[in-house]
C-alpha cells in the first residue's frame, strides 16, 4: 500500500480577529488523507468534535498533534476514526501552524485500489467500505469541498 508517497506540507496563518465569533479560521471537516501531523505555535485554536461538543486542543510547545484521516479510517475498517475538526480565530493574537499530510499520490490518474485491509476483516467484523480507486476518491472529495459531509459515506457498504 502506497499510503505515504504523496507528502504535502501546508502552513496556515490566522490573523487576530476583533470579532472571532463572526468567523472561523477553517470550517468543520475531516482530512482526506491517511494522517496529518500538526505543529502549532503557542496560540490555541484547533478544536475537535467529541460527543457532539467542540473541545479545544491545548497548544503545548514543541508537541505534535496527530489527526487520523478518512483514508486511514477506510483501510482500517473503522478501527481508527477520522477526526472532525475546525480552527477558531483569536481576538488578541495571530496563530501559525504547519501541517504535514501523509497521503497516497492523489493524482486523478492513479489506479491504486484502497479498501479495508484483509487482516482486519472477518465474520464478526465484515467490510464497512467498498474498494475504491484513488481517482474516484479524489474526484469525489474535491467535488464536495469542506461541507461537513464525510466522503466516506459514499463508500459505505
Amino acid at each position: 500500500m502506497k499510503c505515504v508517497e504523496g507528502l504535502a506540507l501546508m502552513m496556515h496563518y490566522y490573523p487576530e480577529c476583533p470579532q472571532p465569533e463572526l468567523t472561523l479560521g477553517t470550517s468543520q471537516h475531516a482530512d482526506s488523507d491517511f494522517l496529518m501531523v500538526l505543529l502549532n505555535d503557542q496560540v490555541s485554536g484547533l478544536q475537535v468534535l467529541y460527543q457532539n461538543q467542540w473541545v479545544d486542543v491545548p497548544s503545548v510547545p514543541g508537541a505534535l498533534v496527530i489527526n487520523i484521516g478518512d483514508l486511514l479510517q477506510l483501510v482500517s475498517n473503522d478501527r481508527f476514526i477520522s477526526a472532525e475538526h475546525r480552527v477558531v480565530v483569536n481576538s488578541c493574537r495571530s496563530r501559525v501552524s504547519v501541517a504535514c499530510f501523509f497521503r497516497s499520490r492523489l493524482s486523478n490518474t492513479s489506479g491504486e485500489l484502497y479498501g479495508p485491509i484483509e487482516e482486519l476483516v472477518f465474520e464478526e467484523n465484515p467490510p464497512k467500505y467498498r474498494t475504491t480507486t484513488v481517482k474516484e476518491y479524489v474526484t469525489l472529495f474535491n467535488s464536495k469541498g469542506l461541507d461537513r459531509t464525510s466522503v466516506l459515506l459514499h463508500f459505505r457498504v
